[in-house]
């Protein structure tokens, strides 16, 4: 019995040292999770990149096609979530297009971190006519959100003039039309349109390289 005696504080006194520590790394992670909470929070600490956040006015602007610093990144409406434009910090040159309309082209600073919000109100341009007879163009083609040029002019994406309802009206006579999307072989074809006729571009852009991009998507390198 005295054996025993002797051995039954030795068990409470580990338990009781074990108790201590236990509270003792409790209370040091309250600490740590507390004093995190109570530091200001910092936006650019863990950011490289910057957003620029298109907000179009109008259809027509939401379907604008958006050239950074001279390439072609997508369309308005598309460009956000996934799609959403980040750019490293610095000066940017933004230039956004649509047919028949003056280009909206301006130069944003983005700070890493933060969000530049660019307003899209895209106005008409007074040379532009349309012609009293016309002809139709067509597109099937994929990607569809590839970039669409009538004789060397930005028209729109390809989703602009695919499907029932969609198509490009034209003067009638010979026109050039050019597919380009970044990482692509660009597309061209020429047809020659009789009045009021209705013809269908079909094709699928084969993928390629960034380095194989028109100049008419990507400003050739300085």
């Amino acid at each position: 019995m005295t054996s025993l005696q002797q051995k039954l504080p030795v068990r409470n006194v580990s338990r009781g040292v074990v108790f201590v520590l236990l509270a003792t790394v409790l209370m040091l992670v309250a600490a740590v999770a507390a004093r995190a909470q109570n530091e200001p929070v910092n936006p650019t600490t863990n950011h490289i990149t910057g957003e620029i956040d298109l907000k179009p006015v109008t259809k027509v602007d939401r379907a604008a096609g958006v050239w950074v610093d001279g390439q072609y990144v997508g369309y308005v409406k598309e460009l956000h979530g996934e799609k959403k434009i980040l750019l490293l910090p610095g000066e940017h040159e933004i230039s956004v297009r649509q047919a028949a309309y003056l280009n909206q082209d301006q130069k944003v600073v983005v700070e890493p971190g933060h969000v530049t919000t660019i307003t899209v109100r895209l106005a008409r341009d007074p040379n532009v006519e349309m012609p009293a007879t016309t002809s139709e163009i067509k597109l099937d083609v994929t990607p569809d959100r590839a970039a669409v040029f009538l004789d060397g002019a930005y028209a729109g994406s390809v989703s602009d003039f695919k499907g029932v309802g969609h198509g490009m009206l034209v003067e009638p006579g010979k026109h050039t039309i050019k597919i380009d999307l970044a990482g692509y072989r660009p597309f061209e074809t020429s047809v020659t349109l009789l009045p009021k006729q209705k013809f269908t571009v079909k094709t699928n852009l084969e993928e390629g390289s960034i380095l194989q991009a028109d100049p008419a998507i990507k400003a050739p390198s300085n």
